[in-house]
């Protein structure tokens, strides 16, 4: 499996750099070549699942993920999101964790572990520096946008 991670320090408080990180169809905006639903009711929380619909016409694939973890922050702690990734191309998880950070700004750590199926073990540092690549750009993004 791959792992990486990505961090970030936005000029936002921390529960706005949440709401904009955990609203998911956004993410579809962020992600090159993906669209996400949400398949369960709303409010967000553990048990939600969300469908990355990723990939062009025949070559698409869907990257379905169970919230399982859903602590949003708090006045001085912080909050974490886990998905368990439960796809047949893609497995892993993926974590999205704020915190309070310098001068009021928002501390954000995205973490992951992916594999995925397709493509064999050996290309794992290169899966890993392309989502570092995807997901740090992602995550700009993300926060940048209201």
């Amino acid at each position: 499996m791959a792992t990486f991670q990505v961090q970030r320090t936005a000029p936002l408080p921390p529960d706005e750099a949440w709401r904009r990180l955990t609203r998911w169809p956004r993410h579809g905006d962020a992600v090159p070549l993906t669209r996400i639903t949400v398949t369960t009711p709303l409010p967000t929380g553990e048990g939600t699942v969300v469908v990355a619909r990723t990939g062009l016409g025949p070559l698409s694939f869907d990257d379905p993920m169970e919230v399982t973890v859903w602590q949003p922050p708090g006045d001085d702690s912080p909050g974490l999101c886990r998905l368990e990734k439960r796809g047949r191309v893609v497995t892993g998880w993926a974590e999205i964790e704020v915190r309070p950070g310098p001068g009021g700004r928002a501390r954000v750590v995205w973490r992951e572990e992916i594999r995925v199926r397709v493509v064999s073990t050996l290309f794992d540092s290169v899966v890993g520096r392309a989502g570092r690549l995807v997901f740090g750009r992602a995550l700009n993004r993300l926060l940048r946008q209201p």
